[in-house]
């Protein structure tokens, strides 16, 4: 029988020893899972630019898309799309195994790195646009991250009132915010304006009923909240304590064992932290997916 390799995120388990520290809480180890992320340069900014309304919402730019090594819906399946079927699949897997009293709560992700530059936005975007082809999900991307907002930016889509707006004036519904795009089963929240009260607006009472009323209007919908670096600004501490799970982007050549560990010491609001390694290396021969549906078929 073939000896199988380990993957890249139990090695790095292994230098880590990650699950020491969360076995501190519930004695349960945390699911990792791992994912080839290529870093990417920023493209030239399009946040100014409003694209036309298509049927089903706000156009997103497919080749936008393809230009910063995002996923693309509709394109051919690759070693990506495989990479973040695996993510999404440990994350709906908690979220359906939880205590029925706290599903709501299980339906709310939050995706944080420990530093800047380490490829959070791209796995938040990447796991929003993958779990939005799921046949019973519905996706709203939420740009938490209020400092250096870049989800709208990513996607061409101008920015408007947002969470931030939302959170600090009672009279806006936080619904006439979403964006509406023409991607399947696809929202966006921007973050909104900025104000220098965003860590106190967030640990308000009304983000809980904000999230609550945001899940109440699709029984079927994931919040997916983009936040920033957990070592680097404070909402990211107060948003893991209102969410069910927490996806942490470790990068491969830059997080170092200290950062992760002082990064989920601040996260430790939320019990399920799980990690994804970024910015591997890609080996087209060495990896696990892709190939398979890049085989001839006539053979």
């Amino acid at each position: 029988m073939r000896k199988i390799k380990p993957s890249l995120l139990e090695r790095a388990a292994q230098i880590y020893d990650f699950e020491a520290h969360l076995r501190t809480r519930d004695g349960a180890a945390p699911i990792h899972d791992e994912i080839d992320a290529p870093v990417v340069d920023q493209p030239e900014s399009k946040a100014g630019l409003l694209r036309p309304r298509a049927a089903g919402g706000v156009a997103i730019d497919r080749a936008m898309l393809e230009e910063q090594g995002l996923l693309v819906p509709g394109a051919a399946i690759g070693a990506l799309a495989e990479e973040f079927r695996q993510v999404k699949r440990q994350m709906l897997i908690t979220a359906r195994s939880v205590r029925r009293e706290d599903a709501d709560r299980s339906r709310t992700i939050l995706i944080c790195s420990a530093n800047p530059d380490e490829g959070k936005t791209y796995c938040a975007v990447n796991l929003a646009i993958s779990m939005a082809a799921e046949r019973d999900t519905e996706v709203l991307l939420i740009d938490a991250d209020f400092a250096k907002p870049d989800v709208m930016n990513r996607l061409g889509v101008r920015d408007s009132a947002g969470l931030l707006d939302a959170l600090g004036d009672q009279r806006i519904d936080v619904e006439s915010c979403v964006v509406r795009t023409d991607i399947p089963q696809l929202s966006l929240l921007p973050a909104g304006t900025k104000t220098h009260q965003d860590t106190e607006l967030l640990a308000s009472g009304r983000t809980r009923e904000l999230i609550a009323a945001l899940l109440a209007a699709d029984p079927r919908r994931i919040l997916i909240f983009d936040s920033p670096p957990a070592l680097a600004a404070s909402p990211a501490s107060v948003l893991a304590g209102e969410v069910g799970q927490v996806l942490v982007v470790v990068r491969a050549d830059k997080t170092g064992e200290s950062d992760l560990r002082e990064a989920v010491g601040e996260l430790d609001g939320c019990e399920q932290i799980q990690l994804i390694l970024n910015a591997v290396s890609f080996a087209p021969g060495g990896r696990r997916f892709g190939s398979y549906y890049a085989q001839d078929e006539a053979k």
